[in-house]
């Protein structure tokens, strides 16, 4: 048996108990992982409210997590138990919020021995999917200038610290003045107050009327719509809540640009091999910035398995910094 955190049927975070579990069996190319660090994500109370066609109740939450392999499937021969692995979950199947889980082998990394299991367990989910935002879709080149939305939140923090690595030559980031300190902290050069400064107006005024490159939007889509009159020529827009409603009818038509959707965890189930083989290849490279200290894990609190409904709560309301994770 094993201690697990779980949903008896969709609900809010508030709604999670403290439960005893059969420990899951890995089958055919999967692994089971004895979970040391679990992260938390936006995804873990979003699908939580509604639930999900394929889960089975008692369902247990979590995308995000970091231990050691104790256990693998039929034809699993690139794990072994006693491997440190780290990995984005499917968040159709069980996750993390417990102390066993199993996940598919082809889509979990190798932990580097420099990182704690917390450092491993923070990233995936939020970390790659500003990787894949600024890297596999932006494909950011180095003198570029980058605009990223919620730069004090798990995507926007790693997003800034990642186009600084990339070379980027102008970072923007919005946030409220109470993170103006933390956001410069991780390379921002310009923070906008998104409450009470003009956005657009501020934007264009730090880029000399041109606009910016490139957008990273992970709040909604009405700022999703704004940023197009953002971006210079030949701009790019990646949004993670949501895409702008008018692309086609945009105005002017002299300012083209890009927009891409991202759905990290879409991969998994997608049938599309290399998709959610790249999950891991990006884990790895990921990892190697961590690694070599060139971007920070971020962790600002970390929490007992109990703690994480509360700690939910405070992230639907939008009051956390960084990332949290549990640590078992």
């Amino acid at each position: 048996m094993m201690k697990a955190l779980v949903l008896l049927g969709p609900g809010k975070p508030d709604t999670l108990q403290i439960a005893e579990l059969p420990l899951p069996e890995p089958g055919p190319g999967e692994i089971r992982v004895r979970i040391h660090a679990a992260g938390l994500n936006p995804v873990d109370y979003k699908v939580a409210a509604n639930g999900h066609p394929d889960w089975v109740y008692p369902f247990v939450p979590g995308v995000d997590g970091a231990g050691i392999v104790d256990a693998v499937g039929d034809g699993v021969t690139e794990w072994k138990p006693g491997d440190r692995a780290a990995y984005h979950g499917s968040f159709t199947k069980p996750g993390t919020f417990a102390e066993y889980a199993v996940t598919t082998a082809h889509t979990a990394a190798r932990i580097p021995e420099e990182l704690t299991f917390e450092e491993a367990a923070a990233f995936p989910c939020a970390g790659l999917t500003a990787y894949q935002a600024l890297r596999r879709k932006m494909n950011l080149q180095e003198g570029q200038s980058v605009l990223i939305h919620a730069g004090a939140g798990g995507v926007g923090g790693y997003a800034i610290q990642l186009a600084k690595v990339f070379g980027a030559s102008k970072i923007l980031a919005t946030a409220s003045p109470a993170n103006f300190d933390y956001v410069r902290g991780l390379g921002a050069d310009e923070v906008i107050d998104y409450n009470t400064e003009d956005v657009h107006a501020r934007v264009m005024e730090l880029t000399d009327g041109l606009g910016v490159g490139l957008i990273l939007n992970s709040v909604n889509r009405k700022t999703a719509q704004a940023d197009l009159s953002m971006l210079a020529f030949g701009g790019q827009l990646a949004v993670i809540a949501g895409a702008p409603e008018n692309v086609a009818d945009f105005q002017p038509s002299t300012k083209t640009f890009s927009v891409h959707k991202l759905m990290l965890g879409g991969a998994h189930g997608s049938g599309n091999l290399r998709a959610e083989r790249d999950l891991a290849v990006m884990a790895g490279e990921f990892m190697e910035l961590l690694r070599t200290r060139r971007i920070q894990a971020m962790v600002t609190e970390t929490l007992a398995l109990e703690d994480v409904p509360a700690a939910l709560t405070r992230m639907s309301e939008r009051h956390v910094r960084g990332k949290m994770v549990v640590k078992f």
